[in-house]
C-alpha cells in the first residue's frame, strides 16, 4: 500500500458513467471525514471521482481487475475502488467484491447489493474496502492473514455474501460472492435498479402519444361508457392484465430485447435466465408506470369534459365515482394496447435506451458482437 507523501491517503472512485458515477458523487461529499474518523491515527483522505466506462467491451473480472490497475498505475491514486452497475460472476457465483490487497484495488458490483438503500449500502462497501485495503497486511511469503476479512461486518449485515474462490494468477486476492436463492433475488432487484424501468414513460414518446389520444377519443365515445360499466371488476383486472402483458411483450420482442446464449455451458444458461428476467421485470414495471399514469390523465380528463346528463342518457346509470373510476380503469387497458401498437414506430435503439443503462445496452450489443471492433484490450 502506498501512502502520499503528504499524509493523506488518495482513494479514487473509478466509476462506469449512469447509477454508478451518481452513487460515487454522492459519497464522495461525505466519505473523506466518515474514513478518517473510521480509521484514526491521525489518518487524512483525498477521495476523487472519476467516471469512465472501465467495463467497456468485457464483464470478465480478472480482465476488470487488470483494467484498474493499468488506470490506477497510471495516476496519484494510492487506493482505487471501482464501482459498476454490471452484474459480475466467476465460477458460477455472482461477486459482490473483488480485492487486491498488493495493488490497493476493489472492484464492486453494484447489483450485488440489492436496490434497497442502493446508496447507503454503497457507501458501507466501500468504507470497508478501502479501510481494509489501507490496513497493514502480511506478505503472501508471511502467509496472509485472513482470518478477520476486512468486509466481515459488512458481508454479516449485508447477508447471504460470503467469502468466495479466487482463480490462480487472477489479481484479487480476496473475492466475496452472494450464492442462493437470496442472493439471486437481491442481484436481480440490484439490475433492475440499475435499469431505471421508470424511464420507459419518458422514453417511449410516440408510444405514450398513441396512448393518449387514444384514451382521449375512448373517453369520449358512449360504446365505451356502455362497456366499462358492464364489465365486472374480475374482467377490468383481465382487461388491465392482457393489456400490460400485451405491451411488455411487444417490446421485449420489437426492441429485440430477448438475450439467447450462444453458450451451452450451465454459467451461461444462468446468467441468461437472470439477464432475461431481469428484462422482464423493468420492461413490466416501466409498463405499470405507463398503466397507473394513463388511469390518472384519463380521469383528469373524464372529469373535465364529461357532463351527467349526456351520459346518465346514454347509459342508464348516474356518473357517479364508481363510474369515473371505472371508466378510466377500462379506457386505460385501451390505451395501453394501443401503446403498444405505437411502440413499433419508436426505432431499437430509443426503446433499449428507455429499458436499459448505458453499461447494460453496451453489454448486450457486445455479447450480439454488434461492435467486435470496439472490444478494449
Amino acid at each position: 500500500m502506498r501512502v502520499s507523501s503528504q499524509g493523506v491517503t488518495v482513494v479514487a472512485l473509478l466509476a462506469d458513467p449512469d447509477a454508478p458515477t451518481d452513487i460515487a458523487q454522492r459519497m464522495a461529499r461525505i466519505l473523506p471525514d466518515r474514513l478518517a474518523e473510521k480509521a484514526g491515527q491521525g489518518r487524512r483522505f483525498d477521495v476523487k471521482v472519476v467516471s469512465e466506462p472501465f467495463t467497456s467491451g468485457s464483464e470478465d473480472p480478472p480482465t476488470l481487475m487488470r483494467r484498474i490497475m493499468d488506470r490506477g498505475s497510471a495516476e496519484d491514486w494510492d487506493i482505487v475502488v471501482a464501482l459498476t452497475d454490471l452484474p459480475l460472476h466467476s465460477h458460477g457465483r455472482k461477486i459482490a467484491v473483488d480485492l487486491s490487497h498488493e495493488h490497493g484495488l476493489a472492484l464492486l458490483s453494484l447489483p450485488s447489493l440489492g436496490g434497497l438503500r442502493l446508496q447507503t449500502r454503497a457507501r458501507r462497501a466501500v468504507e470497508e474496502a478501502v479501510l481494509g485495503l489501507v490496513g497493514p497486511q502480511a506478505t503472501a511469503a508471511e502467509g496472509l492473514a485472513r482470518s478477520q476479512p476486512p468486509l466481515g461486518s459488512f458481508a454479516g449485515r449485508l447477508a447471504p455474501i460470503h467469502r468466495g474462490q479466487v482463480g490462480d494468477g487472477e489479481t484479487a486476492d480476496l473475492r466475496y460472492v452472494v450464492s442462493g436463492p437470496r442472493g439471486y433475488l437481491r442481484v436481480l432487484v440490484g439490475m433492475v435498479r440499475a435499469n431505471r424501468p421508470w424511464r420507459l414513460v419518458s422514453g417511449l414518446s410516440k408510444a405514450l402519444a398513441a396512448a393518449l389520444a387514444t384514451g382521449a377519443v375512448a373517453t369520449l365515445d358512449s360504446t365505451t361508457w356502455s362497456l366499462s360499466g358492464a364489465l365486472s371488476a374480475p374482467r377490468l383486472v383481465i382487461a388491465m392484465v392482457g393489456s400490460v402483458g400485451l405491451m411488455i411483450g411487444w417490446l421485449i420482442v420489437d426492441g429485440v430485447l430477448w438475450h439467447r446464449s450462444t453458450e451451452g455451458s450451465p454459467e451461461a444458461r444462468q446468467r441468461a435466465r437472470l439477464y432475461n428476467t431481469s428484462t422482464v421485470l423493468t420492461v413490466g414495471i416501466g409498463a405499470l408506470v405507463c398503466y397507473v399514469g394513463l388511469i390518472v390523465i384519463n380521469l383528469v380528463w373524464a372529469l373535465f369534459i364529461l357532463n351527467d346528463r349526456v351520459f346518465a342518457s346514454m347509459t342508464g346509470t348516474p356518473l357517479h365515482a364508481t363510474e369515473y373510476l371505472t371508466l378510466s380503469w377500462f379506457v386505460a387497458s385501451v390505451a395501453t394496447v394501443a401503446g403498444a401498437l405505437g411502440s413499433g414506430l419508436e426505432s431499437d435503439e430509443a426503446i433499449r435506451a428507455a429499458t436499459y443503462s448505458t453499461r447494460e445496452r453496451e453489454r448486450r450489443q457486445m455479447l450480439r458482437g454488434d461492435h467486435g471492433d470496439q472490444l478494449m484490450t
